[in-house]
């Protein structure tokens, strides 16, 4: 699979979207169980999909003692702040209730 097609395969789904942005509208940092559960997502799957934000570099670890601290990378930061932007567009589609 291409590079393209990985990302668009990874960012046209709900939870990473919901992910990444969750991690930005943070103030500092925050650890992975508190991101699953704003995430509506399990830990397992939240793992994975940190892992594979940080290969892409997207975003980085901070371990301290048995508990692992998550940020954004300064790109994770434009992506996500280009995801909110993208969203607000969507929420002006949306259909007007009656």
């Amino acid at each position: 699979m291409s590079a393209k097609n990985e990302l668009e395969e990874l960012f046209l789904r709900r939870k990473p979207v919901r992910l990444l942005l969750n991690i930005k509208n943070v103030t500092g940092t925050k650890y992975v169980s508190v991101l699953a559960k704003e995430t509506d997502c399990t830990y397992s799957h939240t793992v994975k999909l940190l892992d594979v934000f940080k290969s892409m570099g997207m975003v980085e670890f901070e371990k301290q003692g048995r508990i692992k601290y998550v940020k954004l990378t300064p790109d994770g930061t434009a992506l996500a702040t280009d995801f909110e932007s993208v969203l607000r567009k969507f929420a002006k589609f949306a259909p007007k209730k009656k």
